[in-house]
């Protein structure tokens, strides 16, 4: 999202640096067919979230929030396997019994503990004085407490200073704040370079059979001189850094219905539409790397924002600047 609302006389001002956010029971399926790190939709929420509870103070109620930088320092899925050779299952809770006494069903979710920091972008029309600067963070590190974070609920900051306001010339000072942990980025070029060979290989390969090709592993067997066979393992993301498949939005594939037409839905009171997950992939970033200011890893392309494509019917989330 370039900006909550759609002032053009809004700019980023500054940044807003969490720290250490510690969020359990997050939800961990961050898609129909991919697990693990939640889905980005989850935090963009939250901060969204955040923005409009801004303009309802009387204090920030000329800032907003924008783009979202995602650093993760641990995430633990909560899962479980009896032994090295069965699959994993998720840490289920026990609901309550229903009225006639049977146990009620349980509809499978997966959560996961999160130590996230966050570097969100300040939106305003002019510089913030110190005083609203310091109203921002107090507010901000009281509000990110008291909601959801991708599902879960926040157990605490950093012990000290768990919120900074940084001026938009100091951006380079906050990537020292995001160490140890890993940045997540677009990975699209990737994405794309993969799905060239994999079409290389099999001219009727799709796209998805490229992302799931990027999950495996190919066991190669190899026959040496000696009569013995030796087994090589390759992988088609060898060399393109740690990447994961990941969602990035939504694909509308219906017509969008008007405010109250579709039933139950979380909000009648907005035009609905049916919708299925859109694939890409992201790609894990030490923050170091994150230095080349005006190059590809420069750290002010690492925020995710939304973008809406009406005519294509896309709701996305992107760190794309331009389409």
């Amino acid at each position: 999202m370039s900006r909550i609302d759609d002032d053009d006389d809004l700019g980023v001002v500054g940044y807003l640096l969490i720290k250490k956010v510690v969020i359990d029971a997050a939800n961990t399926i961050s898609s129909p067919i991919t697990y693990g790190f939640p889905a980005i939709t989850g935090f963009l929420g939250s901060f969204h979230s955040m923005s409009r509870k801004m303009a309802q103070d009387d204090e920030l109620s000329d800032v907003s929030l924008g783009g979202v930088l995602l650093a993760c320092h641990d995430c633990q899925p909560q899962m479980y396997r009896p032994n090295s050779y069965n699959n994993y299952t998720f840490n289920q809770t026990r609901n309550p019994i229903k009225k006639d006494g049977k146990t009620a069903s349980i509809i499978e979710e997966g959560k996961c503990r999160l130590n996230m920091t966050f570097v969100v972008e300040v939106l305003a029309e002019s510089k913030l004085t110190p005083e609203l600067q310091a109203t921002a963070m107090q507010k901000t590190e009281q509000w990110i407490q008291q909601q959801r974070m991708a599902g879960g609920s926040v157990r605490g900051l950093a012990r000290f200073e768990p919120v900074q306001f940084f001026e938009t010339d100091d951006i380079s000072a906050v990537i020292p704040q995001l160490l140890p942990a890993f940045v997540l980025m677009d990975a699209q070029e990737e994405f794309t370079q993969i799905i060239d060979e994999v079409q290389a290989d099999n001219p009727d390969a799709t796209p998805l059979d490229a992302l799931i090709d990027v999950c495996a592993l190919h066991h190669i067997p190899k026959l040496q001189k000696n009569g013995d066979t030796k087994w090589s393992t390759i992988s088609r993301k060898t060399g393109h850094g740690w990447l994961v498949p990941m969602p990035v939005g939504y694909q509308g594939i219906s017509d969008l219905f008007d405010a109250g037409t579709m039933q139950n839905v979380r909000n009648p009171e907005y035009p609905s539409q049916y919708v299925e997950a859109i694939y890409s992939l992201g790609k894990w970033v030490y923050p170091q790397r994150l230095n080349s200011i005006g190059g590809d890893n420069d750290i002010a392309n690492a925020f995710w924002r939304y973008h809406y494509d009406a005519e294509q019917n896309l709701y996305l989330v992107t760190q794309q600047h331009d389409f």
